[in-house]
C-alpha cells in the first residue's frame, strides 16, 4: 500500500506532521479525521520497492523469524506495549535486514497501521500465514498465543526441511564427486594409453569398448566446451518452461507420477498443507479464507488447483472431503479422516493429526529411500569406472597374449 506524508491541525490548534499508510488520499484523510486531525497538506511518497529489506534485498532467514515471534509474544504477555515492544526487539536484533524491518514496522504501527497490515508489506519476512493470523489474534484479542503458535509451526517447519536436506547431502554429494571422477579418467588418464595402443590401433584389432573410451576422451577434449554450452542452453531453457503456466502445471504433475520419489514429495506437500490449514482454522479464521491461504503451501500447481476447486465447492455449501476425494492425489484414509473431522466438528485437530502422520511416515521413507539410494549410487559409480578400466586393460590382455 502507498504511503503519504501528512501536515495536519488538532482540534486543540497544535500543528503536525509525519506519515501514514493508506490505500488511497481519500482513506488516508478519513484515516486523519479518525484521529481527530484535519488535514492542510497530504502528498503520496514515491513507491518503494517490496522487496525492500534495508537496502540489503534479502530474505530474512525462519530462524529468525522464528526468535521474534517468540519474543514479541513473551513482551506483550509480560504487559509491554506493542510499540515499545517492537523498539526493544529492533534494538536487540543483530540481523540488518530484520533489524529495518522491524524499524518500518514500528514506524507503521505508530502511524496507526495494525500490525498484520504493517506485516503484509514485508513478504520476504512475513508470509501470508503469519499475517492472517496476526489478524484474527488481534480482531479476537489473543495476539500472544497466536504468535507463539506461529513461532512454533515455523520452528517445526524448519526442522522438517532441515530432516529432508540433511539426508539428501550424502547422496548429492556422492553424485557430485562420482560425476567430476568419471570426467577426470575419461579426459586426463585415458589419453596417457593411448600410445602404448597405437599398434593395435593400426591394426584394427583395438577393442569397442577402447574405441569408444579414446573417442570420448578426444571429444571431450576437443569439444567439451559444446557440452557445457548445450547443458547451460538446456538448463536456462528448462528454466523458463518451468516458470511459465503450462510449464509448471506439467513440470508439478510429472514431480506426483515420479516412482517412490512422487509418493514422498506428495506426503511432504500435503503435509504442509494440512498443517497451515488447521492452524489457521484453530486461530478462528473461516474456512474459506484458511483455504484460499493454504492451497499456495502445497508447492504444486495440481494440487493448489484442486485445493482451489474444492474451495469453491465450500463455497456452494458441500464439504470439504468430498471435492478432495474427487482429486486421485489425496489419499483415501486422508479424505476419510477428513469427512470424520468434519461430521464432528473437530477439523482442525483432525488435519494437525493429520499433517503428524504424514510427516512421521515420509520420514520413515525418506531414511528408507536414502538408504537404498546410497548403494545404488555406489554401485553405479563402481560400474562406469568398471567399464573405464576393463577398456583400458583389454587391449593390454590381448598384447600380452599376442606377444606369447
Amino acid at each position: 500500500m502507498p504511503e503519504f506524508t501528512y501536515e495536519a491541525i488538532a482540534t486543540s490548534g497544535q500543528r503536525s506532521s509525519g506519515t501514514l499508510t493508506a490505500g488511497s488520499e481519500r482513506e488516508a484523510i478519513a484515516l486523519l479525521d479518525g484521529r481527530g486531525l484535519f488535514p492542510v497538506k497530504i502528498a503520496q511518497q514515491a513507491q518503494r520497492t517490496s522487496f525492500r529489506m534495508g537496502g540489503w534485498g534479502r530474505r530474512v532467514r525462519a530462524g529468525h523469524m522464528t526468535n521474534f515471534y517468540r519474543q514479541l509474544a513473551d513482551l506483550l504477555h509480560s504487559g509491554v506495549p506493542l510499540l515499545r515492544s517492537l523498539e526493544l526487539l529492533e534494538r536487540q536484533s543483530s540481523q540488518p535486514a530484520l533489524a529495518e524491518v522491524l524499524r518500518e514496522l514500528r514506524a507503521r504501527v505508530a502511524d496507526g497501521t495494525s500490525l498484520a497490515e504493517a506485516m503484509a508489506q514485508h513478504p520476504n519476512a512475513f508470509n501470508e500465514l503469519a499475517v492472517s493470523m496476526v489478524r484474527a489474534g488481534q480482531e479476537g484479542g489473543f495476539l500472544e498465543d497466536v504468535l507463539k503458535r506461529i513461532a512454533d509451526f515455523t520452528e517445526h517447519q524448519e526442522d522438517l526441511k532441515a530432516k529432508v536436506i540433511g539426508a539428501l547431502v550424502y547422496p548429492v554429494f556422492l553424485a557430485v564427486i562420482g560425476f567430476l571422477i568419471l570426467n577426470a579418467l575419461v579426459i586426463f588418464i585415458v589419453p596417457r594409453f593411448e600410445p602404448i595402443f597405437a599398434k593395435l590401433q593400426e591394426k584394427g584389432e583395438l577393442p569397442p569398448l577402447t574405441q569408444f573410451l579414446m573417442s570420448a576422451s578426444h571429444f571431450m577434449q576437443e569439444r567439451g566446451w559444446i557440452v557445457l554450452l548445450g547443458a547451460g542452453v538446456l538448463f536456462y531453457s528448462l528454466r523458463r518452461w518451468a516458470a511459465s503456466d503450462a510449464g509448471r502445471l506439467r513440470l508439478d504433475g510429472w514431480r506426483l507420477r515420479l516412482p517412490v520419489v512422487g509418493a514422498i514429495y506428495l506426503q511432504l506437500a500435503l503435509s504442509r498443507f494440512t498443517r497451515i490449514l488447521g492452524t489457521l482454522l484453530h486461530n478462528g479464521i473461516p474456512i474459506l479464507k484458511a483455504l484460499r491461504i493454504a492451497k499456495d503451501s502445497t508447492g504444486n500447481r495440481v494440487l493448489t488447483d484442486a485445493i482451489e476447486q474444492a474451495a469453491e465447492n465450500v463455497t456452494s455449501g458441500n464439504a470439504l472431503a468430498a471435492p478432495l476425494g474427487a482429486c486421485k492425489h489425496f489419499p483415501r484414509d486422508m479424505v476419510e479422516m477428513v469427512a470424520i473431522g468434519e461430521e464432528s466438528n473437530n477439523l482442525e485437530t483432525v488435519l494437525l493429526n493429520i499433517a503428524d502422520s504424514m510427516e512421521k511416515r515420509t520420514a520413515r521413507q525418506l531414511d528408507l529411500f536414502v538408504r537404498m539410494l546410497e548403494p545404488m549410487m555406489l554401485l553405479v559409480m563402481a560400474g562406469f569406472t568398471l567399464a573405464i578400466v576393463a577398456g583400458l586393460l583389454l587391449p593390454v590382455f590381448k598384447m600380452s597374449s599376442t606377444v606369447r
